[in-house]
């Protein structure tokens, strides 16, 4: 298939699928990391997962479906390789190799969002709101010294992690009182990330 593959960047915040929108690539993330969430009925958003390392998109729409089921948003820069619908059907739509690492990809897939479901419902928001705080952070160098940011959209934020504002407010202030954060001006900085990790769990991987 490599010579219909196609290298695709996409840069931060930049979406790569958009929730019931047309999508024409089988889409392959090799480098980067993107976070994914659906919209629901009543216009609220939620947090399905993250996509890190090697992942597939669009397996789950390319049967019979050119809507994406969900929205897939890049949180760093994010290289990927793409292969048109068209030649996937074409090429692999009867390929038995293929379509076991389709079936694969699906059960996982529906296994971690089961696993999430969960996590929304059960964990705290401190340990969920860690976990988001991890893989969102922003690295930065100031003065030769490594840092790491939180810096999103804290009203985005509540509503993906299913809370309100004020509560996600009483958190962060709980995590600064702990020491694990440092509010500075409009954003975050991550003092120990040791304890983050352990309040983290793992959680939405």
């Amino acid at each position: 298939m490599k010579p219909y593959m196609e290298l695709l960047l996409f840069k931060k915040n930049e979406y790569i699928t958009k929730e019931n929108e047309e999508i024409n690539y089988l889409v392959f993330i090799v480098k980067g990391k993107a976070k994914v969430y659906v919209t629901l009925s009543n216009g609220k958003s939620l947090l399905l997962c993250f996509y890190q390392g090697f992942k597939i998109l669009g397996d789950l729409e390319f049967v019979d479906s050119k809507t994406a089921a969900s929205n897939v948003q890049a949180i760093e820069d994010t290289y990927c390789i793409g292969i048109s619908y068209e030649n996937v059907r074409i090429h692999l739509l009867e390929d038995a190799k293929f379509l076991r690492y389709i079936c694969s990809s699906l059960g996982n897939k529906l296994y971690q969002c089961s696993k999430n479901s969960s996590i929304n419902l059960l964990f705290q928001l401190e340990n969920r709101l860690a976990s988001y705080i991890i893989t969102t952070g922003d690295k930065r160098e100031d003065s030769g010294q490594s840092k790491v940011i939180f810096d999103e959209n804290l009203t985005e934020t509540a509503e993906l992690l299913g809370t309100s504002y004020r509560h996600l407010l009483r958190t962060l202030s709980v995590l600064c009182s702990k020491k694990v954060l440092k509010k500075i001006n409009n954003y975050y900085e991550i003092v120990d990330m040791a304890v983050l990790k352990k309040l983290s769990a793992d959680l939405y991987q």
